[in-house]
């Protein structure tokens, strides 16, 4: 039996009733020591018994590529094959259900694209082979820089911005630009694979394993029940691993070819150039409003880039849509087509960039008008969802404004830029909103009960974000179970299908999935107890109805009970908006004789429905507010514009943001139930606390020494450049 939840409208509250307790609370980790210990198995760990290593080759530029000396290379000490295979992947998948890989290597699209792999008994042999192999490309230039071809797409279209523009007291026209990023996962892409008959075994660093399957199949050829995946940790990914990779394929072809199995690990650099990027941006703003602040103009025309063939755009404007209520719209983006590495999904896709420069305008806006900037904001905050009309499911940016300003001690800041100086630091603080689309998938989960406790089993994946914990919560609490007895298994393609890791809605739409499993146990015990399912309490491992008290072992009698749960969205994403919500606010000093700017404070108010375990879901927040800190002043590839080439494709110049930069970061979470987010009334955390943070950080910059950066990051030169004008 299955227990399908199609979420078509309100959920009834549930989950408050139930008695463990377990739910919400700060769990630790589970997963936590194995981690810390070296004992959890990551893809390119505990390498199996005669495993041959391999090492990817890249292109060193456009065009066929010729391979000069293949046969020296074979005949190094220690080489195996070299291979160059049709079925390799030169861009990775995008980790969705109709995003396949691009595959072939026998031409190059970009500067770095993996065209042919080296394998060897050992990692260093397999190294210096590859190293040593001889690629030339026979093609000439090809467009690689912003506003070197055509676009593709309209930005859409409601009323007459241009008119408003014209007649409203208080206008902005500005444009701002953002750098591509990289994810750059602790863990680096990996895969070991290995062959038994025409089965297929894949251990591998991926977030979206029910996908990932099928694209590893597809790029073989194979039937996809032929391929089992395993990525019970990943380390990182921020969308990076949400599809299949060069290393995958690679490792699986070259197993085939071997006869045995095969490591591929991508070392710093190719992670740079072949794993999908995020899209540099131009984004023109455009503001109008009345004297008051109330918006009746709203534009946000985004630039982005991609391959050719690749259906992926950087969605920059999505939450533009219904963050800020104004008649007339122009929103929307266009695409360049340009041979730099396949831009893809990197954490929260679109607001990430589009929310922080939308909230840069707001605060030039504020400015202009003289009014507070979280005043602005409250404001023009919309009734209904500004583009379809709709009800919002739950709307609490108003709260998050005031709760984040009240703890931050906003009140006492200065209405005017460079009003207080300490030294050569000009001291300052900024604002901004958050906001984050709310998404649900399809996902399934399966919990077996028996007398030693509950195992949970998924193919859902934890890439560092809290799902061992999370799910344990959620069962344990579901059915009356301490947190150590409920083991959560991860990341096997023999398991259900969960959501996989990606857009914030793992812990929501898989918890979800395993919540319905557990009241499908639940329905047998109450028949068990003789009673309805409303009246049964499950604690501590004890059933109790009305004045009958059962040990759980003793009602199962040896046996094992299995419940499977089945969630997928259905209308109530066309009934409502769905959004997450937020309130960053930040104080920074920025040297008057160096432009270096420093972060001092921090701090973010956040709705997201019901917060399933408040310690992970901080962890996440803080992870959201020092990329922010990033994305403002360090973080930034750099394409030569010769060949569109990475040119700072390592960690030592890719220059994030790390301990000495961050301060201690303030993160609080408003009590909020969404009825259209399923059972357990939660939405997605992971993602909402970079959007928007940078912006925080860029205004303070501004009301500290009255310097506008809007190229980003904000750097010591450009910040000591406006303080030079």
């Amino acid at each position: 039996m299955t227990l399908d939840l199609k979420v078509d409208g309100q959920s009834e509250e549930r989950a408050e009733a139930f008695a463990q307790g377990l739910l919400g609370t700060a769990l630790d980790r589970p997963d936590g020591v194995l981690k810390v210990t070296g004992a959890a198995v990551y893809a390119a760990d505990d390498v199996p018994e005669g495993c041959a290593y391999g090492m990817l080759v890249r292109a060193p530029g456009f065009g066929a590529i010729e391979v000069g000396n293949a046969d020296e290379v074979r005949a190094m000490p220690g080489v195996l094959a070299v291979i160059r295979d049709k079925r390799m992947v030169r861009n990775a998948a995008q980790g969705t259900a109709n995003a396949a890989p691009v595959q072939g290597v026998d031409s190059a699209d970009y500067v770095g694209q993996p065209v042919a792999l080296v394998v060897a008994e050992s990692f260093e042999a397999a190294r210096h082979a590859a190293q040593a192999l001889q690629l030339r490309t026979d093609g000439g230039p090809l467009p690689v820089n912003p506003g070197d071809v055509e676009t593709e797409g309209e930005p859409d279209t409601t009323g007459d911005l241009d008119a408003a523009m014209a007649e409203a007291p208080h206008r902005l026209d500005v444009t701002y630009t953002t750098p591509s990023m990289t994810s750059a996962p602790m863990e680096p892409h990996a895969a070991v694979a290995w062959w038994e008959g025409d089965a297929l075994t894949v251990r591998s660093a991926l977030q979206m394993l029910k996908y990932n399957r099928n694209e590893l199949a597809d790029s073989l050829g194979i039937d996809p029940a032929k391929v089992r995946l395993l990525a019970p940790y990943v380390g990182g990914g921020f969308g990076s691993k949400l599809g299949i990779a060069a290393e995958a394929v690679a490792a699986a072809i070259a197993a085939q070819d071997l006869g045995r199995p095969v490591r591929v690990v991508q070392h710093r650099r190719q992670v740079f150039e072949t794993v999908t990027r995020r899209s540099e941006t131009r984004q023109r703003l455009r503001l109008a409003a009345d004297r008051t602040g109330k918006l009746s103009g709203i534009g946000q025309e985004a630039w982005v880039s991609n391959l050719p063939g690749e259906v992926f755009q950087e969605p920059v404007t999505q939450a533009t849509a219904f963050a800020y209520g104004a008649v007339h719209r122009v929103i929307g983006e266009r695409l360049e087509r340009l041979h730099r590495p396949a831009a893809g999904s990197v954490r929260a896709p679109g607001e990430a960039v589009g929310v922080t420069i939308l909230e840069c305008a707001m605060d030039e806006l504020a400015n202009d008008i003289g009014i507070d900037p979280v005043e602005l904001r409250l404001r023009n905050i919309p009734d209904t969802d500004p583009e379809g009309g709709i009800p919002f499911s739950s709307h609490m940016l108003a709260e998050a404004l005031k709760t984040g300003a009240r703890r931050f001690g906003w009140s006492d800041r200065a209405p005017k830029p460079r009003a207080r100086r300490e030294g050569e630091w000009w001291i300052g603080t900024g604002m901004s909103a958050a906001f984050r689309v709310n998404v649900m998938m399809e996902a399934e989960a399966r919990i077996a009960l028996s007398p030693e406790g509950a195992v949970v089993e998924t193919d859902m994946t934890d890439i560092g974000t809290g799902t061992y914990a999370i799910l344990t919560q959620i069962a344990g609490e579901a059915l009356g179970l301490p947190a150590e007895k409920v083991e959560v298994r991860l990341g096997d393609t023999t398991y259900p299908p969960g959501s996989g890791s990606g857009g914030s809605w793992g812990a929501a739409t898989t918890g979800n999935a395993v919540w319905l499993a557990a009241q499908e146990i639940r329905a047998e015990l109450a028949r068990r107890m003789e009673c309805g399912e409303g009246e049964l309490t499950l604690k501590d491992g004890t059933a109790t109805c009305g004045n009958r008290r059962v040990a759980l072992a003793d009602l199962l009698d040896g046996a094992t009970l299995e419940g499977h749960g089945h969630i997928e969205a259905g209308d109530a994403f066309s009934k409502v908006r769905q959004s997450t919500f937020g309130a960053h606010f930040a104080e920074v000093a920025v040297n008057d004789v160096t432009g270096e700017v420093r972060v001092r404070r921090m701090s973010g108010t956040f709705a997201a429905g019901r917060i399933l375990n408040e310690k992970t879901a901080r962890s996440q927040c803080h992870g959201g507010l020092t990329w922010g800190i990033g994305m403002a002043l360090t973080e930034g590839m750099v394409h030569d514009r010769r060949d569109g080439h990475i040119v700072n494709r390592d960690l030592a110049e890719y220059h994030m943001a790390v301990n000495a930069d961050v301060p201690p970061l303030d993160v609080h979470f408003l009590e909020e139930r969404d009825p259209w987010a399923g059972p357990l009334m939660s939405k997605g955390i992971g993602e909402l606390g970079i959007c928007g943070a940078a912006a925080a950080v860029l205004n303070a910059i501004h009301h500290a020494c009255g310097v506008r950066v809007r190229d980003l990051p904000a750097t010591p030169d450009r910040v000591l450049a406006g303080l030079e004008e």
